[in-house]
């Protein structure tokens, strides 16, 4: 069932002693705004909990595969579509293979969309080598930002191993090998999400995959453990749902009804219980209602 609604949506999560979502250009520390010292978390690293969530969900069956994960080989994913369509001989040549004909292009975009929930959902540019098109998403996040500065706190740890014995032979037995570990202390952060009807269409992406995405953002964190993330958890998916496909108000006007702030008296937050988060629902636009998720 197509979407006939607009969504917009604020999602709010945090961690405690972990790093969630470290800068490879940074010796992976904690990303932060270098100005504010505001945390940050991309829009990628987000998609790619959902991403994950639902390939264990869904056992990446046709139509909830992921295109994007771990070891995948894109052009051969491509070369999968032009085998379902019918069109093997379009992979036949250099030329055809970069290019790819006009039909040929949409039908295998289509089937892209129909087979792997992430195309649908987020869109992707699959022009790479075997040609299949671009998709633009209807669901976009954008990055995450924590609702306070936070710091990056560095830790010294030891492994009682070492990986050879040359490294052996030279701590005289010792075996000791030192290492750094960064974590945020904690940090409560807010992403905001657009969900386009307009978009879906084009997509395919119907009611099913609205649940499974509302699902997925509450759960993701759940089934994403490791010793670098601490702990992590979604403290609240809060959905302001339009009447209209066009939307009955401004995104940015209903992101600001979701306010955290820190409690009074309150310097340095540790937990999620050292916050208040105020809903404003007073006077709300008429034709937008608001749906508590999470």
């Amino acid at each position: 069932m197509s979407l006939t609604n607009r969504y917009d949506f604020v999602l709010l999560f945090d961690v405690k002693d972990g790093n969630p979502n470290g800068d490879p250009d940074a010796g992976n520390l904690p990303r932060l705004d270098a100005e504010s010292g505001h945390g940050l978390v991309t829009d990628v690293a987000l998609k790619r909990k959902v991403r994950n969530f639902v390939g264990l969900v869904k056992g990446e069956q046709p139509p909830y595969e992921i295109y994007v994960k771990e070891k995948a080989i894109l052009n051969k994913t491509h070369e999968r579509a032009y085998v379902a369509i019918g069109a093997e001989d379009a992979l036949k040549g250099e030329d055809k293979k970069r290019k790819g004909g006009g039909d040929t292009v949409v039908k295998a975009r289509d089937w892209m969309c129909a087979n792997f929930f992430d195309v649908r959902t987020f869109g992707a540019v699959m022009s790479t080598g075997v040609n299949c098109g671009q998709v633009r998403g209807p669901v976009q996040l954008t990055f995450a930002r924590s609702i306070d500065p936070v710091i990056a706190q560095e830790h010294s740890i030891t492994r009682m191993a070492v990986a050879t014995e040359a490294e052996a032979e030279k701590q005289d037995g010792d075996n000791r090998t030192m290492g750094r570990k960064h974590t945020v202390p904690y940090g409560l952060y807010m992403a905001h999400g657009f969900v386009s009807s307009f978009l879906a269409k084009q997509t395919g992406f119907g009611e099913d995959d609205l649940a499974l995405l509302w699902q997925a953002l509450g759960q993701m964190f759940e089934h994403d453990r490791s010793a670098a993330r601490g702990e992590m958890a979604t403290r609240g998916l809060y959905v302001f749902k339009h009447d209209s496909e066009l939307g009955n108000a401004p995104a940015h006007a209903l992101f600001e009804r979701i306010r955290p702030k820190l409690k009074e008296g309150v310097e340095v937050a540790r937990s999620f219980d050292d916050y208040a988060v105020t809903v404003d629902e007073a006077s709300m636009p008429a034709g937008v209602s608001l749906l508590k998720l999470g």
